[in-house]
């Protein structure tokens, strides 16, 4: 009810901005008369937005706070920073558009709003122009209050940039009231002529940049209108039976996983630190404010053994004794699901016909093919420059060892073997043996098939039925695969008696974005454990993300202060006026534990997400536990890849793109980080000596040792601290053209004052 009645008020004040516009236009007002009639009506009601911060940071709406905030922030500034201070954007034409521009959105807007509480399917005419009126409204907004052009008359005239001009210098009194007796005294400056000259050029790089921004915001709003659209007409279709692996069920009847995500962690730590996961379950905004949490749980699992242990037990028995699994209308908890449900598959084998060309170690790199002691002296230099860890130096050179890459009698269970940065390519070609899961998609068989038959590698894969039924390619296309959402038990099941007699290295490697990425994993870990219940000849592998929480090396720990104190001036610079928000130092005060001093590395990016955080957690998890009951586990962190799941995020590609103005980052390409996660995994298989089966002083150790972190580790600064500089640099050097016309207007706004001098004050 406090919602709607909000909105309504909302609209109806808008509503009657709208009237007070059009009867001032139709009656002749000049736009200052028409100021005097609209000022108290539209400062409230665009003033009583700043309600909506307030909804978003209680959680009444789901919006986010900082999205709200600048939105709305946005409008006050042009409000009470230029129209209120300002008697020259009172006095032109362009008044009315901006009024009127921003009341034609905001009626049908909060209209909607209201109307969408109460009623599943808003009419379509209100939908409509919720989302179509922007289409006219927003070139006029800019115009009106952006970038209306200069208007150049006789040489001793002044320019005039309407709302564009008098926002920038309106903006620097603003800032100068607020910093007081300095600003003072700037404003005392003979002439007054500073602040003419900074709004003046800040006017025009705003000019310059806008004009080329404007048409990636339109293109971002086209494309929300189009989802908004595609949302709708989805409704009227019956949604698919829920099936398969999913998200508790909370006391409001829905599946949150923001409410999972916290019980997870919470449940976690309540044996060993009941305070803390106190703390857990009453973080609020759990969105943006998980990684602190994440990083205190990897905190208190490094001050002993028994810690770790305990709080991965702990929440992978909260995983699988909560999370549900539907079949047939049925909900079981995921645990009982695996122990009831006892069906199967059919297996299915092809037999490459490629020939092996090598048993020797290779790996592809900035175009060239290195092995042997040039692929030696690569690992060399990235050691030295801090790219890697020695123990990853030392690992990769085992495998590159003649004859350790002959994998013609080994046998790999991939879980996603289609996966971007799995190993599948990598271990066909020298000759593996792979039993494949992927999903049931014809035409992801195709390829996988296809791939076998030209590498010297065999694969063995689930099939609906027995291979002997397959007519032709086509059906065996059809047939193959499984889900492994919707058909856990299953492919556990199945696994249990795929070559029984044989050593299995099981890895998981699927991936999914957000909630399902959670999902999947879960349903790998649970292939795992009932796998690891029944065969004691496996070897469980896992592709840790760089961009997570570790304990390093004191070695790493160390290296990262030197980075630090060498880095470039304009890098400590934006450090220090950063706000600990950009370039934070990438250290952290020691954890001193029962087992000695551990260094807990934070590579956590917030824009991941806290599903993914969880998601990776849970593999961390299950393989200290697994590793303390005996199993082998090889975890190595991958390095930062330039995979098209990754890059496809504009945003993470631009970042990804300045990153190695950063020692000692770098960014790999995909044909690399394969080669080399691939000749870590037949390290810690098949080297008796590697640390997966080594005695370990603290389970967090098995991820301390042999990490390819593309640099994270060592580097001065957080790696989620870099990324808004990196893409800027990135930016800036991609964009040259638009650079360059920036450039170009500063020398012809500076040209202009050389030749006709600056504006007088009261002109702005």
């Amino acid at each position: 009810m406090y919602l709607f009645g909000y909105n309504v008020a909302a609209q109806l004040g808008w509503a009657y901005v709208l009237y007070l516009a059009a009867l001032s236009f139709h009656g002749g007002l000049s736009p200052s008369e028409f100021w005097d009639v609209v000022e108290l009506p539209l400062k409230i009601v665009q003033t009583a937005a700043l309600l909506e911060v307030v909804h978003a940071v209680l959680g009444i709406v789901p919006s986010q706070f900082l999205a709200t905030l600048m939105q709305v922030s946005s409008r006050l500034i042009v409000l009470w920073g230029i129209m209120n201070e300002s008697s020259a954007s009172r006095a032109h034409w362009s008044l009315y558009v901006t009024v009127g521009s921003w009341a034609l959105v905001e009626v049908p807007r909060y209209m909607f709003y209201a109307v969408n509480l109460y009623v599943a399917n808003v009419p379509l005419p209100l939908f409509a122009a919720r989302y179509s009126l922007f289409i006219a409204l927003y070139p006029s907004g800019i115009t009106g209050t952006r970038v209306q052009p200069p208007r150049l008359a006789r040489p001793n005239q002044h320019l005039i940039l309407v709302l564009a001009v008098v926002s920038f210098v309106s903006f620097v009194r603003f800032v100068r009231s607020f910093l007081g007796e300095l600003l003072q005294i700037w404003q005392a400056l003979p002439g007054f002529k500073t602040e003419c000259l900074v709004g003046w050029y800040l006017c025009w790089v705003a000019y310059a940049l806008y004009v080329p921004g404007a048409p990636f915001m339109y293109k971002h709003m086209m494309v929300q209108r189009k989802n908004a659209f595609a949302r709708r007409a989805s409704k009227g279709q019956a949604p698919p039976p829920v099936s398969g692996i999913e998200f508790p069920t909370t006391k409001r009847g829905d599946r949150s996983t923001t409410s999972a995500g916290k019980e997870v962690f919470a449940a976690s730590l309540r044996t060993v630190d009941p305070k803390e996961a106190e703390r857990v379950a009453r973080e609020r905004d759990w969105r943006f404010g998980y990684a602190k949490h994440v990083v205190r749980n990897v905190e208190i699992s490094a001050q002993s053994p028994e810690n770790a242990l305990q709080i991965a037990r702990d929440g992978l028995a909260y995983l699988h004794n909560n999370f549900e699994f539907i079949r047939d209308g049925k909900t079981y908890k995921l645990a009982e699901a695996m122990r009831t449900i006892k069906s199967s598959f059919e297996t299915g084998f092809i037999r490459g016909t490629g020939k092996r060309s090598t048993t020797e170690l290779v790996v592809e790199y900035k175009g060239q093919h290195l092995k042997g002691e040039a692929l030696r002296k690569q690992l060399d230099k990235w050691v030295e420059y801090g790219t890697i860890e020695p123990e990853a130096r030392d690992a990769i050179a085992w495998a590159a060892r003649d004859g350790n890459a002959d994998l013609s009698d080994k046998y790999f269970v991939l879980l996603g073997a289609g996966s971007a940065m799995g190993p599948l390519l990598f271990l066909l070609q020298y000759g593996a043996n792979i039993i494949a899961v992927d999903l049931d998609r014809d035409f992801i068989w195709k390829r996988l098939i296809g791939l076998v038959r030209d590498s010297p590698g065999t694969m063995i894969f689930p099939l609906k039925k027995p291979q002997s039924d397959i007519k032709d390619d086509n059906d065996l296309f059809c047939s193959a695969g499984c889900n492994l959402f919707t058909q856990t038990p299953e492919i556990r099941n199945w696994l249990l008696t795929v070559e029984p007699e044989r050593d299995l290295v099981i890895g998981g490697y699927a991936y999914l974005d957000g909630a399902r990425h959670v999902q999947v994993s879960l349903a790998m870990d649970a292939i795992m454990q009932g796998v690891t219940e029944h065969r004691r000849n496996v070897t469980l592998a896992f592709l840790c993300s760089p961009t997570d929480v570790f304990t390093r090396p004191e070695a790493a720990y160390k290296a990262s202060l030197a980075n630090l104190k060498a880095a470039p001036l304009w890098q400590k610079l934006l450090s220090a006026i950063g706000a600990g928000r950009i370039l934070v130092p990438n250290t952290r005060k020691p954890v001193v534990g029962s087992s000695g001093t551990l260094h807990v590395v934070d590579g956590i990016v917030i824009a991941q997400g806290p599903n993914y955080a969880l998601a990776k957690r849970l593999q961390h998890w299950r393989a200290m536990v697994a590793r303390a009951d005996g199993i082998a586990v090889s975890t190595n962190i991958a390095p930062s890849t330039a995979t098209h799941s990754v890059v496809h995020n504009k945003q993470f590609a631009a970042a990804y793109g300045g990153m190695h103005h950063f020692k000692p980052m770098e960014i790999m390409y995909q044909e690399t980080s394969n080669a080399v996660m691939g000749a870590l995994l037949l390290n810690d298989a098949f080297n008796p000596k590697s640390v997966a089966r080594a005695d370990l002083s603290h389970p967090l150790d098995l991820f301390a040792s042999g990490a390819f972190h593309g640099g994270i580790w060592r580097a001065a600064y957080k790696i989620d601290s870099i990324g808004e500089v990196a893409a800027l640099i990135y930016y800036t050097k991609t964009n040259l053209p638009i650079v360059g016309g920036v450039l170009a207007t500063l020398i012809g706004a500076t040209a202009y004052v050389v030749t006709n001098g600056l504006p007088k004050p009261h002109t702005w």
